[in-house]
Parts: C-alpha cells; sequence; structure tokens
C-alpha cells in the first residue's frame, strides 16, 4: 500500500475525473472522497463535474454502461478520465466489475475508465471504518466494526441500529457528511473494494499511469 503522503501522482495541469453512479446519495458523497484522495497527494488543480446518476438495473441493461460513459466523457477534455461506481449487490464484483469494463472500453476506448463495485455496498466502507464514525451524524459514540464489513447484506440498515439519535440513516442526508470524516487508511485495510476504489482514483489522478 503507498504512503499517501509520499507517493504523489506526476501530473501537471487539472485533472477532470467525470463520473457515473447509481444512487441519490453517491451524487454527493462521491465528490467527497475524490477530493479527500486528491488532497492526500496535494492535488488542488482538477475538475470534478457533479456525477451522472443512472439506475443500476439500467447500467447493466444492454447499451447502458456504454452510453453512460460516453457521455460523461465529454466532460473529460485533458488529463484523468472516467470513473464508474455502484453497488455490487449479490453479485461477484470479480465477475461483473471486469465485464462492466470491458463494454465501457468498448464505448470509450481512448479515454481512462475506471470501474468500482463498491462490495456490497457504499456504506460497507463506513461500517469497514466505524470506529472512526464514532458520536457523528447521531450514530453511537462507541462504534466497534463488525468482522467482516463488505459481508453486511444491509450496512444502511447496520447503520440505523446504531443510531442514538431517533433517527435512521438516510443517505441522501448522511452519506455525504460521512463520507468527509471516516478513517480512509481503517477503510482500506478492512475494505477490499475500498482499497481498488482508493488505487484506481489514484491511477486517474496520475494520468492512467
Amino acid at each position: 500500500m503507498n504512503d499517501p503522503i509520499t507517493a504523489s501522482p506526476q501530473v501537471i495541469g487539472p485533472i477532470t475525473i467525470a463520473s457515473v453512479v447509481e444512487g441519490d446519495g453517491e451524487v454527493s458523497a462521491l465528490p467527497v472522497l475524490l477530493r479527500r484522495i486528491a488532497q492526500t497527494f496535494s492535488l488542488w488543480d482538477m475538475r470534478i463535474p457533479p456525477p451522472r446518476r443512472i439506475p443500476r438495473s439500467k447500467l447493466v441493461a444492454p447499451g447502458g454502461v456504454e452510453g453512460a460513459v460516453l457521455q460523461a466523457s465529454y466532460q473529460v477534455t485533458g488529463a484523468g478520465g472516467v470513473l464508474l461506481l455502484i453497488d455490487s449487490d449479490d453479485d461477484c464484483p470479480a465477475a461483473l466489475g471486469p465485464a462492466l469494463l470491458q463494454r465501457a472500453r468498448q464505448a470509450r476506448g481512448d479515454r481512462e475508465i475506471s470501474v468500482v463495485l463498491a462490495h456490497r455496498e457504499f456504506e460497507a466502507w463506513f461500517l469497514a471504518a466505524a470506529a472512526s464514525l464514532s458520536g457523528c451524524r447521531g450514530l453511537s459514540d462507541s462504534l466497534v466494526p463488525p468482522p467482516n464489513p463488505e459481508g453486511i447484506r444491509d450496512a444502511k440498515g447496520w447503520l440505523s441500529a446504531r443510531k442514538t439519535d431517533g433517527t435512521r440513516y438516510k443517505e441522501t442526508v448522511d452519506q455525504a457528511a460521512l463520507a468527509a470524516v471516516f478513517d480512509m487508511e481503517q477503510a482500506r485495510k478492512a475494505a477490499p473494494s475500498f482499497d481498488k476504489f482508493w488505487r484506481d482514483v489514484e491511477r486517474l489522478l496520475r494520468g492512467g499511469s
């Protein structure tokens, strides 16, 4: 695992990461994560257009991911690339991810493209770093991560069950706020799909190198 302080991408000029997501929460949470990762490399000259939200069912359907990536790619005019982020749900990320990436590259092979499947859902990354979220957004002051955060089928429900302010976890309200503060190094160690996300974003920030 590269040291985020010393392994700085060597890119000159503005970097654009255009993205496609499936949920409303990711529309606001993904840019937060991208900026946080870029900041660990002291990269400030970058553009993050608002993610394009397309339902998962449409993305995996014939022509869905191809059209989504093609439209997103028009936002990238220089360094950077296109990032597709969806939940794996009950699909195997090691099978669905490469299949979607191959289809995406057929649509726009001249652009850097990354496909990441959060296993099983985006919120599993929060569970992997749950201790760092103690007391945040109404969560318990003493959160303990589950032993296999990516094995939880209902990560949103796990978070709701540990809220002490009388509310339930709601992605459009809580997701971006938690994305801004959770310990990303903890998440990398406990959630392989988040480590892949980090490495893929780093590659896009490096211009594909």
